[in-house]
């Protein structure tokens, strides 16, 4: 008998996946360099409200490609079905190599280095066994890479340890990891709503009496508008894997229906509690409170000052509860896309098949070994950096295709249309252009290699391409 997915998940863990898969660390670190950049606590609130509107009009720009497209997948799918196998086969590429393992070991050793926080022994600075430490290599005057630090330490043991514990609990169906998803997404809800009402509520012992724009650098800062563009690569790193629900669209009931509402509500519930935090840290902190926070801490300064020393300890353990839900979101949902690159012929004919319980098995443990090896690396950071730029472009491709298909396949049934069509998603497309072009001009150490990365997968499409012709 052929086992297939099975449509076990409704409304509210759709939604719950989308909210545990976007809230993980970055919400509690990236102000101090949004800050930093924008000098003022205004600049903070624009950059996270611009970042609000893009990711909702993106959402619902994506509902209505989910209700053409109710297959696993997720934008992979739509992307292959807009443009072709080539473009699809870019992006998985780009997904597997670095967006989804790199974005689960990045998040996996911040849980590991957070951990430390309880048990000294579990620290980024001590290797057990041999490593090895690349310099920094400059390509260009302006493009550098590294430097790097290769080999095993106790944070990066632990993130090897729960992303493998969490691919064996995937491994026994959606129903289970939907589960763990929905009980740590809810508390991880609930303590961040803990911090907001907090910050907004209480008066600290010190108020926050910074001066509400920070003294300029001794460089020369960005103009307003360039600045915002700019920071984008962290707040919308922040907001990022709200798509993730698309990819299970397989194991989804009334997908057509259940995924575009989802996103909505995930998209809107989650940006909503960005700002309001944003707002709280600004109220506890100050812009000039915020920027030095410690590691860039920011939600541990925050709690800090308001609860004394024991509030760093509670907001660490909210953080650990935050990435765990975090880690598990994408590790479910990510190996759906290999498995359909798989059955298109553009992946590992293994990955195509689904285990007993109903899961690509195969594409779980693939996904595990790639994240593995790149905890090991310690370039999964910069890696990320590199990725922000190609992201965010196929997610202009992608909303691009609202248009190309209304144009060019209008006999489609729609059971869902892009809200405020044609201006939503004209919109998105015009403000993410605008930060890949900021992207290009001013930061080019890892704009370009991000688009390097992208390129190398066409080699790699060329050798696979004849089995999807056969």
């Amino acid at each position: 008998m052929t086992v297939g997915y099975r449509r076990q998940l409704g409304l509210f863990s759709a939604t719950m996946l989308i909210a545990g898969s976007m809230i993980g660390s970055g919400v509690f670190i990236v102000a101090a360099d949004m800050v930093r950049e924008g000098h003022s606590g205004f600049f903070l609130l624009t950059a996270w409200g611009l970042t609000a509107v893009l990711t909702l009009f993106a959402a619902l720009s994506y509902g209505e490609l989910a209700g053409l497209f109710p297959q696993a997948g997720g934008q992979y799918t739509y992307l292959r079905e807009i443009y072709g196998p080539a473009t699809g086969f870019l992006y998985g590429w780009t997904f597997f190599v670095v967006i989804e393992c790199g974005t689960v070991a990045a998040v996996a050793v911040g849980f590991g280095k957070y951990l430390g926080m309880f048990l000294p022994a579990i620290t980024d600075t001590t290797w057990l066994g041999p490593h090895f430490d690349v310099p920094v290599l400059a390509l260009t005057r302006t493009i550098e890479l590294g430097p790097y630090h290769l080999g095993l330490t106790p944070a990066r043991l632990s993130a090897i340890a729960v992303v493998l514990l969490l691919t064996v609990v995937n491994l026994y169906g959606v129903k289970l990891g939907a589960r763990i998803q929905n009980l740590f997404t809810v508390a991880k809800i609930g303590g961040l709503a803990a911090l907001i009402l907090l910050g907004l509520l209480l008066k600290p012992p010190v108020a926050a009496s910074q001066a509400a724009f920070l003294p300029l650098a001794a460089t020369s800062a960005l103009p307003f508008l360039t600045a915002l563009l700019v920071v984008q690569t962290g707040s919308m790193f922040s907001a990022d894997a709200w798509n993730s629900i698309t990819f299970i669209a397989g194991e989804v009931k009334a997908p057509e229906r259940t995924i575009p509402l989802s996103l909505l509500i995930g998209t809107t519930l989650v940006c909503g509690l960005y700002l309001l935090a944003n707002g709280a840290y600004l109220k506890v902190l100050g812009p000039t409170g915020i920027a030095n926070a410690t590691n860039d801490r920011v939600g541990s300064a925050a709690l800090q000052a308001l609860l004394g020393s024991g509030g760093g300890l509670i907001m660490a353990g909210s953080i650990l509860i935050s990435m765990f839900g975090c880690l598990n979101g994408l590790v479910l949902s990510g190996a759906r896309v290999y498995q359909r690159m798989a059955e298109d012929g553009l992946f590992y004919p293994q990955a195509a098949t689904l285990n007993a319980h109903g899961v690509p098995g195969f594409g779980l443990w693939i996904q595990a070994a790639w994240t593995c090896l790149l905890t090991l690396t310690g370039t999964y950071g910069q890696l990320l950096d590199f990725v922000m730029l190609p992201t965010i472009a196929f997610y202009v491709f992608t909303v691009g295709g609202v248009f190309l298909l209304r144009w060019r396949r209008p006999e489609l049934e729609r059971p869902v249309r892009a809200w405020g069509y044609p201006l939503v998603p004209a919109l998105y497309i015009l403000g993410a252009t605008a930060i890949v072009g900021a992207l290009l001009v001013y930061r080019p150490s890892y704009s370009w290699p991000g688009l390097v990365l992208v390129a190398l997968g066409w080699p790699v499409y060329l050798i696979v391409k004849p089995r999807v012709t056969a």
